[in-house]
């Protein structure tokens, strides 16, 4: 793609028949807002973040703090009067290039491979290129218009206004176009607002070049699915699906196994590794990194994770924003909280939680217990029921044990605490004060027993009547 050519993304409207106080392009599917879809299928036909410019309107602020955490520029569109005025409100920073393409904040689906061939045609002599599809069920998209003898795209007809015989053509426009900038200009000084909503459309540059005799090409999408627009909450769970199939064939192609994959929730950008078994209703959310020969066991929700090669993650987990290096085992049922890093070897077991802990390689922490703010060593053994009481009511304070110690079950740890390496904690214990390495800590009372008491509180309970 040549370095001349800029972007324009359409994001101003506000998306009414969504039904939402939330602008349409920052509602999400498939992990990711519908404008970042867009800004990421740019992005990997090689476009510069900085060559992208994103036209704003309805809830400015908050789009544009969106836009420009990717790198894009941003202009506003004031009022919305639509899609033509929009470009026209982009013209300033757009006539520095010698082409232009324009995209739809609100379509998902659209890839790399679409806005390169766009490209293509455009630096191949084409004065405008736009992409058209032929869904298996019909629109109500504009249907493209061509000349019966030669093919040549004349128009695009907006649903609103097309005649029933164009209403029958299956051939639709899919709202991605490309143009060149000496020719969009003066064209788009042409059109009116003619129409039904009174509007300036994009679409009928397409009339106006071909009235003047310009090269249009038109690049019909391998992938119908594309031309998917969200205009309503039944289409956003549409392009989700859509979406989350997509992630989940790229991952299969790539080695992954994945057992009904109609279950499982991928969103975009997650990477696995090849020979990693993915079980049902496995959900990877956000920037997920999983290494080779994993296994992910049913109903797992994983977010933000880091794992490496031949970690297993037992059902029924969540996990989120932390680490498991290679071999670690983790479940079923356990939590990872934010900072938790497992190490090598480790094992986390059922209804463990572990909160900025960091469990050292080849220990084990297997039933019942809440770790955090805590740093253990490697080949430790903590016991069932153990806490780190890490909160006094004002502060977090940090517990350390050492290496190979061993945490009796039901041990209550009171932090800041530092317990040293080969240390035993009896079962039971409350412990308060540093310990020593290779000691035995005891913290609970002496046990008292006293005989008969049953036989004497049943005695008094009879004199009493109860």
């Amino acid at each position: 793609m040549s370095g001349n050519t800029g972007l324009i993304v359409l994001a101003a409207g506000k998306g009414t028949r969504m039904k939402s106080r939330h602008p349409k392009v920052l509602h999400e599917a498939g992990g990711r807002s519908l404008l970042q879809h867009a800004l990421a299928a740019a992005i990997g036909a090689g476009f510069s973040p900085a060559d992208i410019l994103v036209v704003i309107g309805h809830a400015a602020g908050a789009v544009r703090a969106r836009a420009e955490a990717a790198g894009a520029r941003c202009v506003v569109q004031q009022p919305q009067l639509g899609s033509g005025d929009a470009v026209r409100a982009a013209r300033k920073p757009a006539e520095a290039y010698a082409r232009v393409l324009v995209i739809n904040g609100d379509m998902p689906l659209v890839s790399s491979r679409t806005l390169r061939a766009l490209c293509d045609l455009l630096e191949a002599g084409a004065a405008a290129a736009l992409a058209t599809a032929e869904p298996a069920e019909s629109r109500p998209y504009g249907r493209i218009l061509r000349d019966p003898a030669t093919g040549r795209v004349l128009a695009i007809v907006e649903d609103q206004v097309a005649s029933p015989e164009q209403k029958a053509i299956r051939e639709l426009n899919a709202g991605f176009y490309g143009f060149e900038t000496a020719r969009l200009w003066p064209a788009l000084a042409a059109i009116g607002a003619d129409n039904p909503h009174g509007e300036y459309y994009l679409t009928d540059v397409i009339a106006q070049l071909s009235r003047s005799g310009a090269e249009i090409a038109g690049y019909r999408l391998p992938d119908p699915e594309e031309i998917l627009g969200i205009n309503t909450r039944q289409e956003l769970a549409q392009a989700d699906s859509l979406l989350r199939r997509r992630e989940a064939r790229r991952l299969m192609e790539a080695g992954v196994t994945i057992y009904a994959p109609e279950s499982v929730r991928i969103d975009a950008g997650v990477l696995v590794g090849e020979d990693t078994v993915l079980e049902a209703g496995v959900e990877l959310r956000g920037r997920c990194r999983i290494g080779s020969g994993c296994r992910i066991g049913a109903g797992s929700l994983l977010t933000d994770m880091e794992l490496g090669e031949d970690v297993e993650v037992l059902p029924y987990s969540v996990l989120n924003a932390a680490t498991a290096e290679s071999g670690a085992r983790i479940g079923p049922f356990t939590r990872l909280r934010e900072g938790a890093h497992v190490g090598a070897g480790a094992h986390v077991g059922n209804f463990v939680e572990l909160k900025k802990a960091r469990l050292g390689a080849g220990s084990k922490a297997m039933h019942l217990a809440y770790l955090g703010d805590a740093e253990i060593g490697a080949d430790s053994n903590i016991g069932a029921g153990t806490i780190t009481c890490n909160y006094d009511g004002r502060a977090k304070h940090a517990t350390r044990i050492g290496d190979d110690c061993f945490i009796g079950s039901n041990s209550t740890l009171v932090a800041p605490l530092e317990i040293g390496a080969r240390a035993y904690i009896g079962a039971g214990s409350v412990i308060t004060e540093k310990v020593a390495p290779e000691a035995l800590a005891l913290g609970r009372s002496r046990q008292v027993e006293k005989p008969g008491w049953r036989r004497r509180r049943d005695k008094i309970a009879a004199n009493r009547g109860g």
